[in-house]
């Protein structure tokens, strides 16, 4: 409406005056109902025309959308394992901080499985100890084996030096039996020195390979007794939290609740803009909308990011070939906008609904052309600004959504 007045400023209006000044015809004889449009149709013409142009250009160049949205992330409560509820120290809608014990789950196997752990763990450690006393007396053994093959090797070389200068005192046969007992001798010193280095490769190989093992195990049964204890991984608050002992949760058949983080850095809100506004809504472009939780307040924003992707166009691998006539609709791309001045949205709610426009302004030094379109802007931020003082009505009045 407001744009049909201005064009009609410039075409029907001085139509009007000519014929009514120039022309001397009057309305109500020489201009009537019947003649208005003989008479003026150059005007009513050339103003449709204008009309539909500026439209045209206003929202080309002034993308508007009523599609803005405060976006949040929420990250969903859930235990590592499942398990049943023993026992919540919190309650819906409390504020929590990182690290901090939501609720706890049965920990009796966990707990088993962690003394078991232990125990194996102080078995090995024990065995560490009988292995060093064995290694003690395999030595010992060493030791007492040398010494026999020493004793029967010194036993062997007299006697056999007295059978070579021909002394009866000693015989072939017992000079044989003496070389015999230093085979012996010998054979049980490497079956002693056998035992020791099994018992040494214990202490050095097997029984520390079993020791890590443990641990690894003791620290995985810790690790699951850990997880009986689900703690928040962020700061925020909680909400739809129901939970009670003796509920059973798990990751897949059901959520404890939701976690809403606190807000960090600026706010954002995402904007859904339509195709043909593409090449208008680019990274940096100044923007304004008006929100339903804060009627009546016109925010500056600056669009910060552009989606180069279109929803749309997306698709899975599946057993069936793509069909282009089977597509949806053509979407609409995403921008993503940041308040001017953040203090403004502080009072506005996470994931309230705004609307708005992008506004293309001319850099310096542009065309004249560039600054028509750019002066066109102030017909949409009049309609955002009408809208802003109409919401209200048309909320509470109109649709009667209250």
């Amino acid at each position: 409406m407001l744009e049909l007045t201005i064009c009609s400023l410039l075409t029907i209006l001085p139509d009007y005056l000519y014929r009514s000044r120039v022309q001397g015809k009057r309305i109500g004889h020489e201009i009537t109902l019947y003649s208005v449009w003989f008479e003026l149709r150059w005007g009513i013409t050339g103003c449709v025309l204008l009309t539909t142009t500026l439209i045209t250009m206003i929202f080309y160049f002034h993308p508007s959308t009523s599609q803005i949205v405060s976006v949040f992330r929420t990250v969903t409560i859930l235990p590592e394992t499942p398990g049943r509820v023993v026992e919540v120290l919190v309650a819906n809608d409390d504020r929590v901080e990182a690290g901090q014990v939501l609720f706890r789950l049965d920990d009796a196997v966990a707990r088993t499985n962690l003394e078991t752990a232990q125990a194996r763990l102080a078995e090995i450690d024990a065995s560490v100890t009988v292995a060093e006393a064995q290694l003690a007396a395999a030595n010992g053994s060493v030791d007492q084996a040398q010494g026999a093959l020493t004793e029967a090797e010194q036993e062997f070389r007299a006697q056999s030096e007295l059978l070579a200068r021909g002394s009866g005192a000693v015989s072939v046969r017992q000079v044989e039996e003496l070389g015999n007992a230093v085979d012996a001798a010998r054979g049980a010193l490497q079956a002693a020195v056998a035992g020791r280095d099994a018992v040494q490769a214990q202490l050095d190989e097997a029984l520390p390979a079993q020791r890590v093992t443990a641990l690894a195990a003791l620290d995985q049964a810790q690790v699951l007794l850990d997880q009986t204890e689900v703690k928040a991984g962020v700061e925020g608050r909680v909400e739809q939290f129901a939970l009670r002992p003796g509920d059973f949760v798990s990751a897949i058949l059901r959520p404890a609740g939701i976690l809403v983080p606190d807000v960090e850095g600026d706010r954002e809100f995402v904007a859904t803009f339509d195709q043909i506004s593409a090449q208008v809504v680019q990274v940096g472009s100044v923007a304004e909308m008006t929100c339903l939780a804060k009627p009546f307040a016109i925010i500056p924003m600056r669009v910060t990011d552009v989606q180069p992707e279109v929803p749309s166009g997306q698709f899975r691998p599946t057993d069936n070939l793509l069909d282009g006539t089977l597509q949806r609709a053509p979407g609409r791309f995403v921008a993503q906008l940041k308040p001017i001045w953040p203090e403004q949205v502080a009072d506005i709610p996470r994931g309230a609904n705004c609307f708005g426009n992008v506004y293309t302004v001319p850099p310096h030094g542009s065309g004249a052309l560039m600054h028509i379109v750019g002066t066109t802007g102030v017909v949409h931020a009049a309609g955002l600004r009408l809208r802003a003082l109409l919401l209200p009505v048309r909320t509470l009045v109109l649709t009667g959504d209250h």
